[in-house]
């Protein structure tokens, strides 16, 4: 029987929003039946009332429902009296939350003037040192009644205003206490903020929301999860914040945070969500909207896809607390310890041209005659029944509709498309090599029996190619993937997803990187397949289309940690304690170092988004006073106070002294 599984969702195949609590954040509620809200921090000074205001008009204008305001001290938790009234009078209704940070007399000042304060559990009463200690269960409850008596005023005070509290736990910011006991984990973040909800509750203070963020999209997934589970087992059902932090900016910003909020929004979980974009705040609502868009109205009625009851299976089935890739053997390079694959689309004209290969990585050298591979190459290309006209590069794998690989079956890595597995099992001409299957949902056990037909032989050359045709495509294919382990099926398989002319600006990114995150990240996935269907394109829209599409692909793995095909930036968004103009620094930093794949630096503001914050950065670069840098080796302070003019360099010479440095092509 194995050990039971608790699920953190009623169902993995139905959707079903997660009923919380509803919290009044001012006069507008947050959790319950309300609709899922959007937010964002402003990223002024807080002591400049006239340029705060101004930007928080900018980022309700552009679609934000409640607006976080930094308050690092006194004078600041002061100010935000003043910005409330100038908002007021100008009109302006919306909801303030003040960001806390080491400082609970700010805090407490705070809860008296806004709607809603933040806190972080991992610094509002600890100072991080980076220290192992071996407590007792006496001094560790020792430790939780200091907590309890520091934290005690501001909960009283929020119940004496009615003020709501945001108890937001980042991965990297865990205390001390809590990184001795829990470790850097899921667990850990979940167990930091309970240690906050449990004094709350003593006082019979409930009006709280809860935030797990995290750089790495897999570990926010889980931490979420995890912090529902662990709430239904203590009875509570507390309205979630979600959010990926230090996304960075740009597309790779947009499709880590589609990852990791998406994966969740899809299983019903989330109340409230912000985009952490390094750019201006008034850019975060738009894509805010975008992903909470898809799941306006949407209601449990797919019963087309089988419900799959996981609780009595052991957890090799499926466990969402902790990544496991789901075990398969090897194909044509496919599955097994081989790095995820990316396939490109000509199935629609064909290839006319060398120059159409540019858009997925390959750039032919005309005067030397040779193919030059980018990091960000594709592996395979689908051409259906069409052709190609010219002769395709060595790295490059043909997949072509059943019919027309009859014609081509002695190309070499030239491979069949069955349209099902009937198909397959009744045809006498296949592969020897690979002979890629058709699977969808419906009729799902029929359509795997079928294979029963075929001999061992055969199995061992099958990779399935797992298509969905709804608007709930990820839990078709998440379904199908939960069938293949149930019935010990280790063949490789593609996700391929399909969309229809989404050309509305960001869509097609948000939606695609929702869609393949949530499965990649559950550890489901050999392969990368998309087609974004649209008609009437000329050739240089085709193209253009086939760059984009290709590249989010790539975006998408790296952003699940699962192929690192570029440089990874953990940059925070910036706020009132940024100590350097963070969008023109991290653009420096990008434009000197965007050739260093697989190395990850982090950028922050300011030591509250420092060493803790920046994960598992390589290394960092932090703001430690005005004008002045400290560079990072890890969690490891290399050098301090460093000129802001020479810090880039001085990144770039500690890059090179750690022999990670290669110049640009």
């Amino acid at each position: 029987m194995g050990k039971i599984l608790e699920l953190y969702c009623k169902s993995l195949t139905q959707y079903n929003r997660y009923l919380t609590r509803e919290v009044f954040i001012g006069d507008l509620p947050l959790g319950g039946n309300n609709p899922i809200r959007i937010q964002s921090m402003t990223t002024t000074d807080t002591m400049n009332t006239k340029a705060t205001v101004e930007q928080t008009i900018r980022m309700v204008n552009s679609g934000c429902e409640y607006v976080r305001i930094t308050a690092p001290s006194i004078k600041e938790a002061e100010n935000l009296s003043e910005i409330k009234k100038e908002l007021r009078r100008q009109g302006y209704s919306v909801p303030l939350i003040a960001d806390i940070h080491f400082t609970p007399n700010a805090a407490e000042l705070a809860a008296r003037i806004v709607e809603k304060v933040r806190i972080n559990p991992g610094n509002y009463a600890d100072k991080k040192r980076f220290q192992k200690i071996d407590y007792t269960e006496a001094e560790y409850s020792s430790e939780l009644e200091r907590i309890r008596d520091r934290f005690i005023p501001l909960v009283k005070i929020c119940k004496e205003y009615g003020t709501a509290m945001r108890i937001g736990t980042n991965h990297g910011s865990l205390s001390d206490r809590i990184m001795s006991r829990y470790g850097d984990t899921p667990l850990g973040m979940v167990e930091s903020a309970l240690e906050f909800v449990r004094i709350c509750e003593d006082l019979d203070y409930q009006n709280i929301v809860l935030s797990m963020k995290a750089s790495n999209p897999q570990v926010m997934v889980q931490a979420y999860r995890l912090l529902v589970q662990k709430m239904q087992k203590e009875e509570m059902n507390y309205p979630l914040h979600l959010g990926v932090t230090e996304a960075g900016n740009g597309e790779d910003a947009r499709i880590k945070s589609a990852a990791g909020i998406g994966t969740l929004l899809e299983d019903g979980l989330g109340d409230t969500i912000r985009v952490s974009l390094t750019e201006d705040p008034e850019f975060e609502a738009p894509v805010a909207l975008k992903l909470v868009e898809r799941y306006k109205g949407r209601k449990s009625n797919n019963s087309l896809i089988p419900e799959v009851d996981i609780k009595e299976d052991s957890l090799e089935i499926f466990d969402p607390y902790c990544y496991h890739k789901r075990s398969t053997f090897e194909v044509a390079s496919i599955g097994g310890s081989n790095l995820p694959r990316v396939f490109s689309d000509f199935s629609l004209n064909g290839i006319n041209s060398k120059g159409e290969l540019e858009a997925i990585g390959y750039k032919y050298d005309y005067e030397l005659d040779k193919w030059n591979i980018t990091d960000q190459a594709s592996d395979f290309i689908y051409l259906g029944d069409k052709e190609s006209e010219i002769e395709l590069p060595g790295a490059l794998s043909v997949v072509y509709d059943y019919g027309k690989w009859k014609d081509k079956k002695a190309a070499l890595r030239a491979y069949p498309l069955f349209s099902s597995p009937s198909e397959f099992s009744l045809s006498h001409l296949k592969s020897d090599i690979a002979n890629f299957i058709t699977l969808r949902i419906e009729d799902l056990e029929v359509r795997l029996d079928e294979l029963k037909n075929c001999n061992e032989k055969e199995l061992s050359t099958v990779v399935f190619v797992i298509q969905a045709s709804t608007t709930r495509a990820m839990v078709e294919q998440r379904r199908i993937f939960l069938e293949l382990k149930r019935k010990t099926f280790l063949n490789p398989a593609v996700i391929k997803m399909s969309y229809n002319d989404l050309d509305q600006g960001e869509k097609f990114l948000l939606y695609s990187a929702t869609d393949f995150g949530a499965l990649l990240l559950d550890g489901f996935g050999d392969a990368v397949w998309v087609i974004n269907l649209k008609s009437n394109q000329s050739e240089e829209e085709a193209f253009e289309d086939k760059k984009l599409t290709n590249r989010i692909l790539f975006g998408i793995l790296q952003a699940a940690r699962l192929r690192i095909s570029k440089t990874e930036y953990i940059a925070c968004p910036s706020c009132g304690r940024t100590l350097f103009d963070l969008q023109e620094v991290t653009a420096r930093i990008r434009r000197k170092t965007e050739h260093l794949k697989g190395v990850k630096i982090g950028i922050m503001g300011c030591i509250v988004n420092g060493p803790g914050e920046m994960a598992d950065a390589d290394y960092g670069y932090v703001g430690s006073g005005i004008g002045k840098i400290t560079l990072y080796r890890g969690k490891e302070i290399v050098r301090r106070n460093i000129s802001s003019e020479e810090a880039v360099e001085a990144l770039i010479d500690l890059i090179k002294e750690d022999n990670n440095w290669v110049d640009p092509d």
